[in-house]
């Protein structure tokens, strides 16, 4: 709470807020449905709960949960949660510029609550880290509203979920939401030709090596838009005026 009070005398904490609240009810369908499946893939109501708010990372526990189930080995289980969140390695290191000056405790907390959908909106709002300390504040307190937003509306529908496993069935199907609210805001971020081609080449690449193991797809997904775009940036002609456009 402390945290969040130096930043919620800025404007852009509540503009962050109000961004996170437009795909609140997808996150929190999807967290609800992960509170279900962790019940019901045989883990207690308190290792659930504890999973959930130590790790706090949705596709993470639903890689994990089934091995956990399966009685796997805890390093399998360890790799494929690894795998499955190095996305996150490509999304810090592109907020490293914008939250380099924090303290260390800052920065691990802004890491640990930036979420898929927290990234995409402050990647979207703020494509260049600020040039003064005033200009980071407030992009750092559009951030913080944003992840705010976004963690009590996992963390309240899971902890649900959790609780009323037994009365909500997983035919539902409401984590498919959560996919929706990234298919929003993805469509809302192809502003560019670059970007819609980095969007088409990670779905066909995920598509293609959906067959790998511990959901490497995703890892290729993001390794071969990167690889792409980066290519396709140095072969276009420079504009002096706008620059080089952002991926």
């Amino acid at each position: 709470m402390f945290y969040l009070r130096e930043h919620r005398q800025r404007a852009e904490f509540w503009e962050g807020v109000r961004d996170q609240g437009t795909v609140a009810m997808g996150i929190g369908a999807w967290g609800l449905m992960t509170g279900v499946a962790m019940v019901k893939s045989g883990l207690s109501v308190l290792e659930a709960l504890l999973m959930t708010l130590i790790v706090y990372a949705g596709s993470a526990q639903l890689a994990a949960v089934p091995m956990i189930a399966a009685g796997a080995p805890l390093w399998v289980i360890l790799t494929a949660a690894f795998c499955v969140n190095l996305r996150f390695v490509v999304f810090s290191a592109h907020l490293r510029p914008y939250l380099m000056h924090l303290p260390r405790w800052q920065r691990l907390v802004s890491g640990y609550v930036t979420g898929d959908l927290s990234y995409v909106f402050f990647a979207r709002r703020f494509p260049k880290p600020g040039q003064s300390p005033d200009e980071l504040a407030r992009q750092q307190a559009y951030l913080m509203g944003n992840c705010a937003v976004n963690y009590i509306a996992w963390m309240v529908a899971s902890v649900v979920g959790i609780v009323l496993a037994n009365a909500i069935p997983t035919e539902w199907g409401l984590g498919f939401a959560g996919i929706l609210a990234l298919l929003g805001v993805l469509s809302s971020l192809a502003s560019s030709p670059l970007r819609i081609v980095s969007a088409g080449v990670a779905g066909a690449a995920a598509v293609v090596a959906w067959a790998l193991p511990l959901k490497l797809n995703i890892l290729v997904a993001i390794a071969s838009a990167v690889a792409i775009c980066l290519v396709l940036e140095k072969a276009m002609p420079h504009r002096p005026a706008a620059g080089a456009p952002h991926v």
